[in-house]
């Protein structure tokens, strides 16, 4: 019998359905792999499928009718930042540690709705707040590919346990990159939608208008899979929810060629940061899709530079609003003072670690009497401003490609001591975020051994272009991701993952 942990999520879900494979032994699999985990990747395993807030065995228990897009009782691991009822949810957070929500994210319903059943909770960066997994409260996680590296943050713990066969696909979220850098860190697949089109109700916010819930998973066609069953209906409870796709929009991406397609390569993202060994990789990358039919032309991004400074402006702004409510008093875990002061004070000293403590002073201060203009008024003229960017570079090319990461995953502890080395990770993600602009990640080759990343975006709305594209250089690049998985054979090689040497 073909081990199930190397079956990727589609035909898993497709085994399912025809009954080749039964939910228990899939969950069995997964579940024993993770228990036995040496990555970190979890805060919280579910007992069993029927532990309070798994969801049972999806479809079996629910008679969900079976559809190709069905998840039909796939195991499904969901970051620490999501609501589910009667489950631990900490924010990976000491000021949250042992809270059980009394209602469950609608992102995560949605995933049970269509069946699918909830593995664990998994590591990340407190709050979100962090690059490198190495900010959580549950300890720092370790990358697949080399257990002395980090996994990329803050998904860290979700992007960690695809890559490393612990879930099949996994649920995080990306506010600056969270889901695409780890990706790129760890060798699998994550996908930051278009803001708005996954309901955020339910999930601990960090900075809301940059918020945004996205799959990570080994194939391009399994993020789809994931993605179809998150988004759908406006949410009511989630004010910027748009509500679209959905299984009935949304189909697995098929494409093998890209003929015809304008990818656009902004080269104010190439300069200096880009490690040599990922620009030969991405380099590798493009002229694979130009064997594929694509024309590669440069595009430019003039504000794009100006992504870092702003964004850790408006993010810490948005944080010291949003976290003002862990007090003691209306959430989280108080200790024991004199006088209220104290109280808040104490609660908020113990509680928050170093991390979320330096991104609610940069944002109290942005938002303070006398430097609210000079600071978060400027920023959002300068978010402005890159939004007209990616306007403008859409009417030359159809989809923008960059390095994921510019540098391959760094060792444990390289960074922690310095905030602005740790923050220029993302100089490569932010740009897309700050725009509300859908991006992927997909594998694209190695440097050093470790896997390196090709981001793809496009206008928002366009995943279903972006995951055709992703789809048609996965298959040409046929990244072999068997030496985090630990398997003997999970694919076919394809070309020496991606010929980047």
């Amino acid at each position: 019998m073909t081990d199930p942990i190397s079956l990727t999520a589609v035909e898993a879900a497709a085994a399912l359905r025809r009954g080749e494979l039964s939910p228990r032994e899939l969950f069995d699999a997964y579940r024993q792999r993770a228990a036995a985990d040496d990555t970190n990747s979890f805060t919280w395993l579910a007992d069993d499928p029927t532990t309070a807030g798994a969801g049972g065995f999806g479809g079996e228990d629910r008679g969900v009718p079976g559809a190709d897009t069905v998840l039909a009782g796939l195991p499904v691991a969901i970051k620490d930042l999501f609501c589910i009822t009667g489950v631990p949810t900490a924010a990976c957070s000491n000021l949250l540690r042992g809270y059980r929500p009394p209602y469950t994210a609608t992102v995560v319903a949605r995933l049970q709705e269509a069946g699918a059943t909830i593995l664990g909770k998994t590591n990340q960066d407190e709050f979100a707040m962090g690059s490198s997994n190495e900010n959580s409260a549950f300890g720092p996680v370790r990358n697949p590919w080399d257990r002395s590296r980090v996994p990329g943050g803050s998904s860290g713990g979700s992007a960690a346990a695809v890559a490393a066969g612990l879930a099949p696909v996994a649920l995080g979220t990306d506010t600056g990159g969270s889901v695409r850098q780890p990706a790129a860190l760890c060798g699998v697949v994550g996908l930051k939608p278009t803001y708005g089109t996954v309901s955020r109700y339910g999930m601990i916010a960090f900075a809301s208008s940059l918020d945004q819930a996205g799959p990570i998973s080994r194939t391009v066609a399994d993020t789809a899979l994931l993605f179809q069953h998150m988004t759908g209906p406006v949410d009511p409870r989630d004010a910027t929810s748009i509500g679209w796709g959905g299984a009935d929009e949304l189909g697995l991406p098929t494409a093998e060629r890209l003929d015809g397609l304008r990818i656009g390569v902004p080269v104010e993202l190439l300069g200096e940061g880009v490690e040599p060994g990922v620009r030969a990789a991405f380099d590798a990358a493009l002229r694979r899709a130009e064997d594929l039919g694509a024309e590669v032309t440069d595009v430019a991004l003039p504000h794009a530079r100006h992504a870092l400074a702003a964004y850790y402006v408006l993010a810490p702004a948005e944080a010291s609003s949003n976290l003002s409510r862990f007090d003691g008093v209306r959430y989280g875990n108080r200790v024991d003072a004199d006088d209220l002061v104290s109280l808040y004070t104490r609660t908020r000293h113990d509680g928050f670690g170093p991390e979320v403590k330096r991104r609610i002073m940069l944002g109290t201060f942005a938002l303070s009497s006398g430097y609210y203009d000079a600071y978060y008024g400027r920023a959002q003229q300068v978010r402005t401003k890159i939004v007209e960017d990616f306007r403008a570079a859409h009417e030359q090319v159809d989809l923008i490609a960059t390095p994921t990461s510019p540098t391959v995953a760094w060792k444990l502890g390289e960074r922690v001591d310095d905030p602005l080395a740790m923050y220029q990770a993302d100089t490569s993600t932010l740009p897309f975020s700050l725009a509300g602009v859908p991006a992927i990640s997909i594998p694209c080759g190695l440097s050093e051994g470790l896997p390196v990343g090709l981001q793809l975006s496009g206008p928002v709305f366009s995943e279903q272009r972006i995951l055709e594209a992703a789809h048609a250089l996965e298959q040409a690049i046929g990244f072999d991701g068997t030496p985090a998985l630990g398997l003997d054979a999970v694919t076919d090689g394809g070309a020496a993952n991606g010929g980047a040497a």
